[in-house]
């Protein structure tokens, strides 16, 4: 496993990385990215922007709307959210069936933190609470499993930026709303995201003995 740090605030360069790391042909190697976005809702790719996103919100608050490869709901990042992409060779394995989330699940633990996995492959703690919500995608040779970590995500900014309209959706893919909670007000932790995710990056250097490398 190879583990990246992009140190790009960009939405769209991220996504960007994701699908570039997607196509690429064998014998590429397995990639777990880790990424911090400016604000920004990142919308499924078979959703209707108008109907999952309040669009004139957005783009007074300066938060961009960018679509992705995978499907899925649409989603809030901002400096307070920790987003992870596994990128994997398909191979002979039901990938669709792996437990992309050990790894994190695991990462938390060792913070004290318990984790179950739901329906959709989301993380939720004790009450049902959602701290990651996960999407994927098949490509031809590789397969994409990505997700959020709420940290210190602004709630607030999020349910405003989330605002739909059912009206609007037609035939398209809906987002499904879920009660979340941010890890910080969860365990009362002090540090900041930034703190937070080098302490997640060093679980993982542990973890695939392996270290990071910036992208």
């Amino acid at each position: 496993m190879q583990l990246l740090r992009s140190f790009s605030d960009a939405p769209a360069h991220n996504s960007a990385l994701e699908r570039r790391f997607l196509s690429e042909p064998p014998p590429a190697p397995d990639r777990l990215l880790r990424y911090v976005n400016r604000p920004s809702v990142i919308v499924g790719r078979n959703q209707a922007i108008e109907a999952e996103v309040d669009t004139d919100y957005c783009r007074k608050q300066g938060i961009e709307v960018v679509r992705r490869i995978s499907g899925g709901g649409a989603v809030y990042h901002d400096r307070g959210n920790i987003n992870y992409a596994f990128i994997v060779a398909r191979g002979e394995e039901a990938l669709p069936d792996t437990d992309f989330t050990k790894p994190l699940r695991d990462a938390l633990r060792s913070f004290g933190i318990a984790t179950t996995v739901g329906a959709r492959k989301e993380l939720l703690v004790q009450g049902g609470m959602k701290i990651s919500g996960t999407a994927a995608h098949a490509g031809r040779e590789r397969f994409l499993f990505h997700g959020t970590l709420l940290h210190r995500t602004d709630l607030r900014c999020m349910s405003l930026a989330l605002r739909n309209d059912p009206a609007l959706r037609g035939k398209r893919i809906a987002s499904v709303a879920s009660p979340v909670v941010n890890l910080a007000d969860l365990t009362g932790d002090t540090a900041s995201t930034e703190d937070f995710l080098a302490r997640l990056l060093a679980f993982f250097e542990r973890y695939y003995g392996v270290k990071t490398v910036p992208c």
